[in-house]
């Protein structure tokens, strides 16, 4: 139990009288990368929704190093858990370093401004996510893929141990997905970040996750490691598909090829 960062105990979350989410349990570990896929509006970004704090449950709750988010402060949250979401947006004429420098309000009170102690963090998280470079352009300038990087650096800049990220791929083209994925991984692996993602792609899921949790039908229907998921039947009963798993060569990540269920 003192691996685990995050519980989700018994989660029910509804909408109009009808559930969206249903019993579900979770231990989300230290170190570990996870990835919550399934059809779409199976109820992925709620899940993370409710992790994060930002929708109160039914049923149920959601503990960080076993205290019940609904009844932290936001900035103790805030803390220890940082969330990406699938949408964002800002003031058109913020600069990156500005927008990553937010991330440090966390820590302070709000009279206070950024100290040096601050600045060197965001110093490190504009250089460990790529875009010191960029650190006086304007947000609207840049591409998508630049855009996603300038806000994994403000999320980080919280110092969490724990990151939450509601499609970090979405919109963005194969190269940047790609870059994306493998800053994740890197800020798992280097800084030992505990990361939980919705992702829509499941080679993306599969290659870099510890493990999968698969939603469907309101419940988590399958949890586990991506090749325990893959090669079972989980994936036709849930995304109604037939899958070829093979193993990458050069990665020794597993690949899935689909094909439809007639």
């Amino acid at each position: 139990m003192d691996n685990i960062i995050l519980e989700v105990k018994d989660l029910g979350i509804s909408y109009k009288n009808k559930y969206i989410l249903k019993g579900i349990n979770l231990n989300i570990e230290k170190g570990n990368i996870y990835s919550v896929i399934g059809p779409n509006g199976c109820g992925k970004t709620t899940l993370i929704r409710a992790m994060s704090r930002s929708i109160r449950p039914k049923e149920g709750g959601v503990f960080l190093g076993g205290s019940d988010i609904f009844k932290m402060k936001s900035k103790d949250v805030a803390k220890k858990m940082a969330i990406l979401n699938q949408n964002n947006s800002v003031m058109s004429d913020l600069t990156v370093r500005k927008l990553v420098q937010y991330g440090r309000y966390a820590h302070k009170e709000w009279w206070k401004g950024i100290d040096s102690d601050d600045e060197k963090i965001v110093e490190w998280a504009m250089d460990k996510t790529g875009v010191t470079s960029l650190q006086n352009r304007r947000m609207d300038t840049l591409s998508g893929g630049e855009r996603q990087r300038a806000w994994i650096a403000m999320s980080i800049t919280q110092k969490p141990e724990i990151l939450l990220l509601d499609e970090p791929t979405t919109y963005l083209d194969i190269c940047h997905q790609l870059e994306t994925m493998e800053l994740i991984s890197k800020l798992n692996k280097e800084d030992g970040i505990t990361i939980v993602m919705v992702l829509h792609d499941i080679n993306h899921a599969a290659g870099y996750s510890d493990e999968l949790i698969v939603i469907d039908n309101q419940k988590i229907y399958s949890h586990g490691q991506p090749w325990h998921i893959l090669k079972s039947e989980v994936l036709e009963k849930v995304f109604k598909v037939k899958a070829e798993i093979i193993m990458d060569t050069d990665t020794r990540k597993p690949i899935f090829h689909a094909k439809k269920v007639v």
